[in-house]
Protein backbone atom coordinates (compact mmCIF):
# COMPACT_ATOMS: atom_id res chain seq x y z
CA UNK A 1 0.00 0.00 0.00
CA UNK A 2 2.79 2.10 0.80
CA UNK A 3 4.56 1.70 -2.33
CA UNK A 4 1.36 2.54 -4.69
CA UNK A 5 0.91 6.02 -2.52
CA UNK A 6 4.80 6.59 -3.09
CA UNK A 7 4.72 5.68 -7.25
CA UNK A 8 1.14 7.66 -7.21
CA UNK A 9 2.90 10.63 -5.68
CA UNK A 10 6.50 10.43 -7.75
CA UNK A 11 4.03 10.10 -11.09
CA UNK A 12 2.36 13.18 -10.09
CA UNK A 13 5.67 15.34 -8.88
CA UNK A 14 7.01 14.20 -12.63
CA UNK A 15 3.28 14.97 -14.33
CA UNK A 16 3.32 18.94 -12.59
CA UNK A 17 7.14 19.26 -13.82
CA UNK A 18 6.21 17.96 -17.33
CA UNK A 19 3.44 20.64 -17.47
CA UNK A 20 5.67 23.70 -16.13
CA UNK A 21 8.20 22.97 -18.92
CA UNK A 22 5.50 22.79 -21.55
CA UNK A 23 4.15 26.08 -20.71
CA UNK A 24 7.94 27.72 -20.75
CA UNK A 25 8.31 25.81 -23.87
CA UNK A 26 4.95 27.17 -24.94
CA UNK A 27 5.70 30.83 -23.49
CA UNK A 28 9.33 30.84 -25.10
CA UNK A 29 7.85 29.89 -28.75
CA UNK A 30 5.43 32.65 -28.43
CA UNK A 31 7.96 35.16 -27.38
CA UNK A 32 10.39 34.19 -29.85
CA UNK A 33 7.36 34.76 -32.75
CA UNK A 34 6.90 38.19 -31.49
CA UNK A 35 10.30 39.35 -31.68
CA UNK A 36 10.57 37.88 -35.14
CA UNK A 37 7.02 39.53 -36.43
CA UNK A 38 7.57 42.78 -38.39
CA UNK A 39 6.24 45.62 -36.30
CA UNK A 40 4.02 47.71 -39.20
CA UNK A 41 2.74 51.18 -38.88
CA UNK A 42 -0.63 51.87 -39.48
CA UNK A 43 0.51 54.05 -42.32
CA UNK A 44 1.51 51.14 -44.12
CA UNK A 45 -1.63 49.43 -44.18
CA UNK A 46 -3.11 51.22 -46.95
CA UNK A 47 -5.54 49.08 -47.22
CA UNK A 48 -7.41 49.64 -44.03
CA UNK A 49 -7.54 52.89 -44.54
CA UNK A 50 -7.51 54.21 -48.33
CA UNK A 51 -11.64 53.31 -48.95
CA UNK A 52 -11.92 55.79 -45.99
CA UNK A 53 -9.94 58.84 -47.96
CA UNK A 54 -11.23 58.18 -51.07
CA UNK A 55 -13.14 61.09 -53.10
CA UNK A 56 -12.52 63.62 -49.58
CA UNK A 57 -10.90 66.38 -49.28
CA UNK A 58 -7.80 65.74 -46.83
CA UNK A 59 -5.73 67.41 -44.33
CA UNK A 60 -2.89 65.95 -43.03
CA UNK A 61 -0.90 66.38 -39.86
CA UNK A 62 2.90 64.95 -40.31
CA UNK A 63 6.54 65.55 -40.56
CA UNK A 64 9.78 63.83 -41.81
CA UNK A 65 8.52 61.10 -39.54
CA UNK A 66 5.19 59.94 -41.40
CA UNK A 67 6.84 56.99 -43.87
CA UNK A 68 5.30 54.35 -45.62
CA UNK A 69 8.11 52.13 -46.09
CA UNK A 70 10.45 54.72 -47.69
CA UNK A 71 8.17 56.90 -49.17
CA UNK A 72 6.36 59.96 -47.57
CA UNK A 73 2.95 59.51 -46.78
CA UNK A 74 1.74 62.74 -48.58
CA UNK A 75 3.52 60.86 -51.78
CA UNK A 76 1.56 57.96 -51.38
CA UNK A 77 -1.17 59.33 -50.88
CA UNK A 78 -1.13 61.45 -54.06
CA UNK A 79 0.16 58.87 -56.43
CA UNK A 80 -3.45 56.58 -54.90
CA UNK A 81 -5.33 60.27 -56.37
CA UNK A 82 -6.47 61.32 -52.88
CA UNK A 83 -7.42 65.09 -52.57
CA UNK A 84 -4.94 66.36 -50.14
CA UNK A 85 -5.96 70.07 -50.00
CA UNK A 86 -3.03 71.02 -47.43
CA UNK A 87 -0.47 70.21 -45.07
CA UNK A 88 -0.36 70.91 -41.33
CA UNK A 89 3.09 71.04 -39.87
CA UNK A 90 4.15 70.47 -36.23
CA UNK A 91 7.06 71.83 -33.85
CA UNK A 92 10.33 71.15 -36.59
CA UNK A 93 8.20 71.78 -39.29
CA UNK A 94 7.35 69.46 -42.35
CA UNK A 95 10.84 68.48 -42.81
CA UNK A 96 11.72 68.16 -39.56
CA UNK A 97 14.76 70.57 -40.17
CA UNK A 98 14.09 73.31 -37.73
CA UNK A 99 14.97 73.81 -34.00
CA UNK A 100 12.86 73.65 -31.31
CA UNK A 101 10.82 76.35 -30.45
CA UNK A 102 11.75 77.93 -33.29
CA UNK A 103 8.39 79.70 -35.22
CA UNK A 104 8.36 78.92 -38.88
CA UNK A 105 5.81 80.39 -41.34
CA UNK A 106 2.99 79.13 -43.84
CA UNK A 107 4.79 77.78 -47.03
CA UNK A 108 3.51 75.53 -50.24
CA UNK A 109 5.53 72.59 -50.12
CA UNK A 110 7.99 72.57 -53.11
CA UNK A 111 7.42 68.98 -53.97
CA UNK A 112 3.51 68.80 -54.16
CA UNK A 113 2.36 72.47 -54.45
CA UNK A 114 0.40 71.84 -51.29
CA UNK A 115 0.09 74.25 -48.48
CA UNK A 116 1.92 73.70 -45.27
CA UNK A 117 -0.08 75.61 -42.53
CA UNK A 118 2.33 75.96 -39.06
CA UNK A 119 0.75 74.77 -36.22
CA UNK A 120 3.22 76.40 -33.95
CA UNK A 121 3.72 79.91 -31.61
CA UNK A 122 0.39 81.84 -31.71
CA UNK A 123 -1.41 79.54 -34.44
CA UNK A 124 -0.96 75.93 -32.70
CA UNK A 125 -4.86 75.27 -33.61
CA UNK A 126 -6.03 74.75 -36.93
CA UNK A 127 -8.30 77.40 -37.19
CA UNK A 128 -12.38 77.04 -38.89
CA UNK A 129 -10.65 78.93 -42.09
CA UNK A 130 -8.07 76.31 -41.72
CA UNK A 131 -10.80 73.16 -41.77
CA UNK A 132 -13.11 74.84 -44.69
CA UNK A 133 -13.90 72.05 -46.68
CA UNK A 134 -11.81 69.26 -45.19
CA UNK A 135 -13.50 66.56 -44.70
CA UNK A 136 -10.90 64.55 -42.73
CA UNK A 137 -7.63 65.37 -40.90
CA UNK A 138 -5.13 63.01 -40.95
CA UNK A 139 -2.71 62.44 -38.36
CA UNK A 140 0.37 60.66 -38.51
CA UNK A 141 3.32 61.70 -36.41
CA UNK A 142 5.91 59.73 -34.83
CA UNK A 143 6.13 60.30 -31.23
CA UNK A 144 8.22 59.32 -28.43
CA UNK A 145 6.10 58.68 -25.51
CA UNK A 146 7.29 61.35 -23.00
CA UNK A 147 5.01 63.99 -22.13
CA UNK A 148 6.52 67.27 -22.83
CA UNK A 149 7.58 66.27 -26.47
CA UNK A 150 5.34 68.82 -27.89
CA UNK A 151 3.61 66.24 -30.95
CA UNK A 152 0.56 65.39 -28.22
CA UNK A 153 -0.41 68.93 -27.46
CA UNK A 154 -0.25 69.46 -31.22
CA UNK A 155 -2.60 66.40 -31.17
CA UNK A 156 -4.90 67.82 -28.54
CA UNK A 157 -5.02 71.19 -30.56
CA UNK A 158 -6.27 69.30 -33.56
CA UNK A 159 -8.64 67.16 -31.93
CA UNK A 160 -10.30 70.23 -30.29
CA UNK A 161 -10.66 71.92 -33.48
CA UNK A 162 -12.31 69.06 -35.34
CA UNK A 163 -14.30 68.93 -32.55
CA UNK A 164 -15.46 72.49 -32.87
CA UNK A 165 -15.65 71.76 -36.38
CA UNK A 166 -17.39 68.95 -37.00
CA UNK A 167 -14.84 67.40 -39.00
CA UNK A 168 -13.54 63.91 -38.73
CA UNK A 169 -10.14 62.72 -37.34
CA UNK A 170 -8.43 60.00 -38.19
CA UNK A 171 -5.13 58.72 -36.29
CA UNK A 172 -2.72 56.25 -38.16
CA UNK A 173 -1.16 54.77 -35.38
CA UNK A 174 2.90 54.13 -34.18
CA UNK A 175 4.78 52.74 -31.65
CA UNK A 176 5.82 54.51 -28.57
CA UNK A 177 9.94 53.94 -28.58
CA UNK A 178 9.10 54.58 -24.60
CA UNK A 179 5.63 52.46 -24.17
CA UNK A 180 7.17 49.68 -22.10
CA UNK A 181 6.61 51.79 -18.89
CA UNK A 182 4.70 54.07 -17.12
CA UNK A 183 6.20 56.82 -14.86
CA UNK A 184 7.07 60.32 -13.25
CA UNK A 185 4.93 62.93 -12.17
CA UNK A 186 1.04 63.62 -13.15
CA UNK A 187 1.15 66.89 -14.12
CA UNK A 188 -0.56 69.87 -12.38
CA UNK A 189 -3.45 71.21 -15.14
CA UNK A 190 -4.54 74.19 -12.76
CA UNK A 191 -0.87 75.48 -12.11
CA UNK A 192 1.17 73.96 -14.82
CA UNK A 193 0.02 73.84 -17.89
CA UNK A 194 1.41 74.59 -21.02
CA UNK A 195 2.70 73.69 -24.75
CA UNK A 196 4.97 71.07 -23.18
CA UNK A 197 2.40 70.11 -20.73
CA UNK A 198 -1.20 70.03 -21.68
CA UNK A 199 -3.13 66.61 -19.98
CA UNK A 200 -2.81 65.54 -16.38
CA UNK A 201 -0.43 62.63 -17.41
CA UNK A 202 2.80 61.49 -16.21
CA UNK A 203 6.00 62.40 -17.66
CA UNK A 204 6.22 58.62 -19.19
CA UNK A 205 2.88 57.80 -20.10
CA UNK A 206 2.96 54.50 -21.99
CA UNK A 207 0.20 54.99 -24.27
CA UNK A 208 0.83 55.31 -28.21
CA UNK A 209 -1.01 58.64 -29.79
CA UNK A 210 -4.27 56.67 -30.81
CA UNK A 211 -4.33 55.39 -27.64
CA UNK A 212 -3.79 58.52 -25.75
CA UNK A 213 -6.72 59.98 -28.02
CA UNK A 214 -8.77 57.93 -27.32
CA UNK A 215 -7.66 58.74 -23.19
CA UNK A 216 -8.43 63.01 -24.29
CA UNK A 217 -11.64 62.10 -25.33
CA UNK A 218 -12.92 58.99 -22.83
CA UNK A 219 -11.75 61.79 -19.91
CA UNK A 220 -13.30 64.76 -21.31
CA UNK A 221 -10.03 66.63 -22.02
CA UNK A 222 -11.41 68.85 -24.46
CA UNK A 223 -12.94 71.86 -23.99
CA UNK A 224 -16.51 72.18 -23.28
CA UNK A 225 -16.38 68.53 -23.05
CA UNK A 226 -16.50 68.12 -26.83
CA UNK A 227 -15.73 64.75 -28.62
CA UNK A 228 -14.12 64.32 -31.31
CA UNK A 229 -15.04 61.81 -34.00
CA UNK A 230 -12.06 59.87 -34.03
CA UNK A 231 -11.58 56.64 -36.03
CA UNK A 232 -8.30 54.45 -35.47
CA UNK A 233 -6.00 52.48 -37.63
CA UNK A 234 -3.73 50.59 -35.37
CA UNK A 235 -0.39 49.16 -35.41
CA UNK A 236 0.10 45.72 -36.27
CA UNK A 237 2.47 43.22 -34.94
CA UNK A 238 3.06 45.69 -31.48
CA UNK A 239 2.73 45.41 -27.89
CA UNK A 240 3.89 47.79 -25.32
CA UNK A 241 6.90 45.67 -24.77
CA UNK A 242 8.17 45.64 -27.95
CA UNK A 243 11.49 47.13 -28.80
CA UNK A 244 10.83 50.00 -31.65
CA UNK A 245 13.81 52.00 -33.35
CA UNK A 246 12.68 54.45 -35.27
CA UNK A 247 13.86 54.89 -38.79
CA UNK A 248 14.23 58.10 -38.89
CA UNK A 249 14.88 61.45 -36.11
CA UNK A 250 11.64 62.18 -34.86
CA UNK A 251 13.36 65.57 -34.16
CA UNK A 252 16.56 67.22 -34.93
CA UNK A 253 17.85 66.13 -31.64
CA UNK A 254 17.02 62.68 -30.60
CA UNK A 255 19.04 61.30 -33.05
CA UNK A 256 18.74 57.49 -31.65
CA UNK A 257 17.41 55.01 -29.83
CA UNK A 258 19.68 55.86 -26.70
CA UNK A 259 18.67 59.46 -26.91
CA UNK A 260 15.05 58.51 -26.90
CA UNK A 261 15.41 56.15 -24.12
CA UNK A 262 17.37 58.97 -21.92
CA UNK A 263 15.82 62.31 -22.86
CA UNK A 264 12.40 61.75 -20.17
CA UNK A 265 15.50 61.85 -17.69
CA UNK A 266 17.71 64.61 -19.00
CA UNK A 267 15.23 66.93 -20.61
CA UNK A 268 14.87 68.43 -17.19
CA UNK A 269 18.25 69.80 -17.43
CA UNK A 270 16.92 72.04 -20.24
CA UNK A 271 16.09 74.26 -17.34
CA UNK A 272 19.87 74.70 -15.96
CA UNK A 273 22.83 76.30 -17.54
CA UNK A 274 24.42 72.42 -17.76
CA UNK A 275 24.49 71.08 -21.22
CA UNK A 276 22.57 67.75 -22.48
CA UNK A 277 25.04 67.43 -25.46
CA UNK A 278 23.22 69.65 -27.89
CA UNK A 279 25.72 71.02 -29.89
CA UNK A 280 27.06 67.77 -30.72
CA UNK A 281 26.71 64.77 -32.35
CA UNK A 282 25.39 63.06 -29.22
CA UNK A 283 22.49 64.80 -27.57
CA UNK A 284 20.96 64.03 -24.60
CA UNK A 285 23.42 61.20 -24.48
CA UNK A 286 25.66 63.30 -22.28
CA UNK A 287 25.73 65.54 -19.40
CA UNK A 288 28.30 68.10 -18.51
CA UNK A 289 29.18 71.90 -17.25
CA UNK A 290 32.54 74.05 -17.64
CA UNK A 291 33.80 72.67 -14.36
CA UNK A 292 36.36 69.77 -13.74
CA UNK A 293 34.33 68.54 -10.91
CA UNK A 294 31.06 67.01 -12.62
CA UNK A 295 33.35 64.43 -14.55
CA UNK A 296 36.33 63.12 -16.15
CA UNK A 297 34.60 62.79 -19.87
CA UNK A 298 34.60 65.91 -21.94
CA UNK A 299 33.08 67.34 -25.23
CA UNK A 300 32.77 71.08 -26.31
CA UNK A 301 29.20 72.15 -28.05
CA UNK A 302 29.30 74.53 -31.05
CA UNK A 303 26.69 75.57 -33.08
CA UNK A 304 24.95 72.56 -36.17
CA UNK A 305 23.50 74.40 -38.65
CA UNK A 306 19.46 73.25 -39.07
CA UNK A 307 19.90 71.51 -35.36
CA UNK A 308 21.16 73.83 -32.88
CA UNK A 309 22.38 77.09 -32.88
CA UNK A 310 23.78 79.13 -29.93
CA UNK A 311 23.97 75.77 -27.82
CA UNK A 312 24.15 76.44 -23.74
CA UNK A 313 27.60 76.25 -23.12
CA UNK A 314 28.61 77.12 -26.51
CA UNK A 315 32.24 76.71 -27.14
CA UNK A 316 33.21 75.84 -23.48
CA UNK A 317 34.80 72.36 -22.63
CA UNK A 318 32.14 70.51 -20.64
CA UNK A 319 33.18 68.30 -17.94
CA UNK A 320 30.77 65.66 -17.25
CA UNK A 321 29.47 61.84 -18.24
CA UNK A 322 29.09 59.76 -21.15
CA UNK A 323 25.74 57.86 -21.86
CA UNK A 324 25.96 56.96 -24.95
CA UNK A 325 27.11 53.07 -24.09
CA UNK A 326 25.36 52.68 -20.87
CA UNK A 327 22.22 50.18 -20.46
CA UNK A 328 19.58 53.32 -20.16
CA UNK A 329 17.47 52.76 -17.63
CA UNK A 330 13.53 53.77 -16.96
CA UNK A 331 13.22 57.45 -15.99
CA UNK A 332 15.22 58.43 -13.22
CA UNK A 333 16.07 61.66 -11.05
CA UNK A 334 19.39 59.88 -10.44
CA UNK A 335 21.21 62.53 -12.61
CA UNK A 336 19.58 65.67 -11.66
CA UNK A 337 20.01 64.92 -8.01
CA UNK A 338 23.21 64.01 -8.29
CA UNK A 339 24.18 66.61 -10.70
CA UNK A 340 22.18 69.23 -8.23
CA UNK A 341 24.61 68.16 -5.06
CA UNK A 342 27.53 68.38 -6.95
CA UNK A 343 27.18 72.10 -7.40
CA UNK A 344 27.21 72.45 -4.14
CA UNK A 345 25.51 75.93 -3.92
CA UNK A 346 28.52 77.92 -5.26
CA UNK A 347 26.73 77.31 -8.54
CA UNK A 348 23.52 78.01 -9.33
CA UNK A 349 21.55 74.70 -10.38
CA UNK A 350 17.99 75.96 -11.07
CA UNK A 351 18.56 78.88 -13.27
CA UNK A 352 15.27 78.62 -14.77
CA UNK A 353 13.19 77.14 -12.04
CA UNK A 354 9.51 77.68 -14.08
CA UNK A 355 10.79 75.91 -16.96
CA UNK A 356 11.94 73.40 -14.69
CA UNK A 357 8.51 72.99 -13.25
CA UNK A 358 6.81 73.43 -15.92
CA UNK A 359 8.74 69.92 -17.36
CA UNK A 360 7.92 68.61 -14.11
CA UNK A 361 4.17 69.36 -14.20
CA UNK A 362 4.53 70.57 -10.80
CA UNK A 363 6.93 72.49 -8.44
CA UNK A 364 7.03 69.75 -5.13
CA UNK A 365 9.71 68.04 -7.09
CA UNK A 366 12.58 71.15 -7.52
CA UNK A 367 11.72 71.95 -4.05
CA UNK A 368 12.47 68.37 -2.51
CA UNK A 369 15.78 68.01 -4.54
CA UNK A 370 16.72 71.36 -2.78
CA UNK A 371 16.02 69.79 0.50
CA UNK A 372 18.13 66.86 -0.28
CA UNK A 373 15.33 64.44 -0.59
CA UNK A 374 16.33 61.20 -2.03
CA UNK A 375 15.02 59.72 -5.36
CA UNK A 376 12.88 56.95 -3.65
CA UNK A 377 11.13 59.93 -1.25
CA UNK A 378 10.80 61.98 -4.90
CA UNK A 379 8.70 59.29 -6.29
CA UNK A 380 6.39 58.50 -3.30
CA UNK A 381 5.66 61.73 -3.24
CA UNK A 382 3.48 61.46 -6.33
CA UNK A 383 3.25 57.84 -6.19
CA UNK A 384 -0.41 57.78 -5.93
CA UNK A 385 -1.24 60.16 -8.60
CA UNK A 386 0.49 58.06 -10.81
CA UNK A 387 -1.28 54.68 -9.83
CA UNK A 388 -4.82 56.38 -10.28
CA UNK A 389 -3.45 57.06 -14.04
CA UNK A 390 -2.43 53.94 -14.44
CA UNK A 391 -6.22 52.52 -13.22
CA UNK A 392 -7.37 55.34 -16.05
CA UNK A 393 -4.57 54.10 -18.31
CA UNK A 394 -5.69 50.38 -18.83
CA UNK A 395 -9.06 51.41 -20.35
CA UNK A 396 -7.75 52.66 -23.37
CA UNK A 397 -5.17 50.42 -24.55
CA UNK A 398 -5.40 49.20 -27.68
CA UNK A 399 -1.97 46.73 -27.37
CA UNK A 400 -1.29 43.88 -24.75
Amino acid sequence: MKIRILYFFIMSILLLVSCKDQAKSQQKITENKQDTLQIIPAAERIDLYLPLLKNKKIALVVNQSSLVKKTHLVDTLKTLGIDIQKIFAPEHGFRGNIERGVNFKNSIDSASGIEIVSLLGKHKAPTSQDLKDIDIVVYDLQDVGVRFYTYISTMYYVMQSCAQNSVKMLILDRPNPNGDYVAGPVLDTAKFRSFVGMLPIPVVYGMTPAELALMINGENWLSDSLKCNLQIIKVDNYTHESKYVLPVKPSPSLTNYQSIRLYPSLCFFEATDFSVGRGTDYSFQVLGYPDKRFGNFTFTPHDIPGVQTNPVQEGKKCYGIDLRNVNPPKFTWKYVINFYQLSDGDIKFFSRPRWFDLLAGTDTIRKMIILGKTEDEIKNSYQKDLESFKTKRKKYLLYN
